[in-house]
């Protein structure tokens, strides 16, 4: 049954169904309204000609309806997810464009790094070995050498302190068109001299520093394997005696290595000159055999992996503006976690300063490295070249040193321009040092930690050394009427390292 509501509009009519939750529907005719509560029954359409019934509005849930006032809200919440997915899927596309243009733009830059990284022969140097890659390049010419890192004070106490900040190194990576400006497109006035791996050039930087460019020849058939083996160990490794490297370029066909410079260049322009206007004191001597020896038992002892240099000579040790010496060409090097001597098939160094065990069988430890010490103390002290030398019937250096020795003539062997009594203690037990370095069989040579406390502290007593290696080769000088006027013949026209030996 209808309930009758008094109310003045068809609006207040609506309003009173719709406020009521078991109102199923209302009619309104002259201004009487009526709702119905409950199920509704006998409930007739009429047509439309037929004037006989009234209207009755039928409450429905909105869902049920065609149309109604929730209809356009949830018609807009779908076009706005709608548009916002489009707009998502838009700036995700054009983000992904981007770092695809990104990484085109620096693959000359990164595909050559990755190379240097992962086809190294020591992954677990490269695995800390970290990349200056925010850009394709930097400028060399604007670089400041202030920011390269520095060695710690104490060299030998602050190891965890030097191992934490080799961990933590990186190297840039300065793009070609800077290096080939720094270099005054590579010209021969810049050019310093050249190596097996091709030429190293004289660079100035627009504060007016200086650096040194190593740049890999493109008809070398030797050289990128060591220049990438240079580039991944010697950035790891901070020493006062040994030389800085500051970066790196590799794109295209270009790899190069960017180094400080060294005003004074290496040790065998003033040990071999053949102008002879270079002097070395015996002060300054003896600082260069102490620096040498100091940055080898860091190779050997101090560095975060044991690294055998195997190309240690004159002229690869290079001399800042004090004289102070600093190690380079690490493309030889080998780094290792232990202590016990490894074997190779693949020979390389240079003769004269290669130990026999090395030499002959192809076996080398830091015994080999000591050797080559030994002979370069000898060159030091001398003046003389190991590899060519003819002086009485000895074949070498090493051998000449030891007919002297054996006949109580050290002193002999000294550059003439030290043949000073004041020094003649001091030069003798050097001798000795460089002739126990020297001797034929790696366990009788001492350590680099041993060598170094030898040179430090004239208190320690030092054995008597061993005959030297390749020290019992005899020339035929003896048989030959007027020696001093047979000029030695050297085994290479250049000296340069030799880095393969293959039969051809």
């Amino acid at each position: 049954d209808p309930l009758p509501l008094h109310v003045q509009t068809l609006s207040d009519c609506r309003s009173s169904c719709l406020n009521n939750c078991s109102c199923a529907g209302f009619s309104y005719i002259n201004q009487s309204c009526s709702i119905w509560i409950g199920e509704l029954r006998n409930l007739q359409q009429l047509s439309a000609d037929d004037i006989s019934g009234t209207d009755f509005f039928l409450k429905l849930p909105a869902a049920d309806l065609g149309t109604g006032k929730r209809t356009p809200s949830k018609r807009k919440q779908l076009i706005i997810i709608i548009s916002v997915t489009i707009s998502a899927s838009i700036l995700a596309s054009a983000l992904f464009i981007w770092k695809v243009k990104m990484k085109m733009h620096k693959r000359t830059v990164h595909e050559p790094v990755q190379y240097l990284c992962t086809q190294t022969e020591y992954p677990y140097v490269c695995t800390h070995a970290s990349l200056i890659l925010d850009q394709a390049g930097e400028d060399l010419l604007s670089f400041d050498l202030s920011i390269s890192p520095e060695p710690t004070k104490n060299e030998q106490s602050g190891v965890k302190q030097r191992q934490k900040h080799e961990k933590e190194m990186e190297i840039p990576i300065f793009s070609f068109s800077s290096v080939s400006a720094a270099t005054n497109n590579f010209s021969l006035s810049n050019k310093l001299g050249e190596g097996g791996f091709g030429p190293v050039y004289k660079g100035k930087l627009l504060k007016g520093n200086e650096v040194a460019i190593k740049r890999l020849s493109r008809k070398s058939g030797q050289g990128w394997n060591e220049l990438k083996n240079e580039a991944v160990l010697i950035a790891k490794l901070q020493h006062k005696n040994l030389v800085k490297l500051l970066g790196c370029c590799i794109e295209g066909d270009e790899k190069i290595l960017v180094y400080e410079y060294l005003p004074n260049k290496s040790l065998d322009l003033f040990l071999f000159g053949t102008n002879n206007i270079f002097t070395l004191a015996w002060g300054t001597r003896i600082r260069i055999v102490d620096g040498i020896a100091q940055g080898l038992l860091y190779l050997h002892q101090f560095s975060r992996l044991q690294i055998i240099h195997r190309d240690l000579k004159a002229s690869n040790i290079l001399l800042d503006e004090d004289m102070n010496p600093k190690i380079s060409d690490f493309g030889m090097a080998r780094s290792f976690g232990g202590t016990e001597p490894r074997a190779t098939d693949r020979i390389v160094g240079t003769y004269g300063y290669m130990a026999p065990e090395y030499a002959l069988e192809g076996v080398f430890s830091v015994k080999s490295d000591v050797f080559s010490f030994g002979v370069l103390l000898l060159e030091i002290l001398s003046g003389m070249k190991n590899t060519g030398f003819y002086r009485s019937s000895s074949l070498n250096l090493l051998g000449y040193a030891w007919d002297l020795w054996i006949s109580s003539r050290p002193l002999e062997l000294m550059d003439i321009v030290m043949k000073d009594s004041s020094c003649a203690n001091v030069a003798i037990r050097y001798i000795n040092i460089a002739l126990l370095c020297v001797q034929e069989h790696a366990a009788d040579r001492p350590t680099m930690s041993e060598v170094v406390l030898m040179l430090s502290n004239e208190l320690t007593c030092l054995p008597s050394p061993k005959r030297p290696a390749f020290s019992n080769v005899r020339s035929m000088v003896d048989s030959i009427p007027n020696p001093s006027h047979w000029k030695p013949e050297t085994c290479s026209e250049n000296e340069l390292t030799i880095s393969a030996m293959d039969a051809r």
